[in-house]
């Protein structure tokens, strides 16, 4: 007995008016990019202050000193091209803090623990908490973007 296997083969048509409108996209890519992850990195950013402000201060041994500097200093990065050409966003702090450490020292210490101080992650749950809702924006700000052609 053989076995003889064949291939489907399928064609598949997107819509004129759309391929029309992928096609204008084409000389406005980059400034497209930068609004679709844009929008992705305000659902990442609101998820990490939600996130840092429901840890700063909490549990601790002693009463807290936090000034809400930390907190102030969560932000997103303008869009850059990296040398590959891929668009990127970031989520980090700015600096400098006035408390003699670095506001990214401030939030390792966190999101990590120190001696005497057990973690309390606020970055790592928060991406995890995000992904989907910042997708699903990304994906909303581009269709926007797709239509608006």
């Amino acid at each position: 007995m053989e076995v003889v296997r064949t291939m489907a083969k399928a064609d598949i048509r997107m819509p004129d008016d759309y391929l029309e409108r992928l096609s204008q996209l084409g000389n406005r890519t980059d400034e497209v990019a930068e609004r679709v992850l844009e929008a992705g990195g305000e659902v990442v950013l609101a998820k990490v202050k939600s996130r840092l402000s429901s840890v700063v201060g909490k549990g601790t041994k002693y009463d807290s000193r936090s000034t809400g500097e930390l907190e102030g200093a969560v932000g997103l990065s303008p869009v850059k091209v990296d040398r590959d050409g891929n668009h990127n966003i970031k989520v980090g702090f700015s600096e400098p803090h006035s408390g003699g450490v670095t506001n990214a020292q401030l939030a390792n210490m966190l999101e990590y623990g120190k001696s005497g101080q057990p973690a309390r992650p606020f970055l790592k749950p928060a991406k995890s908490a995000s992904r989907a809702e910042c997708i699903e924006a990304m994906k909303r700000r581009f269709q926007q973007e797709v239509d608006g052609i």
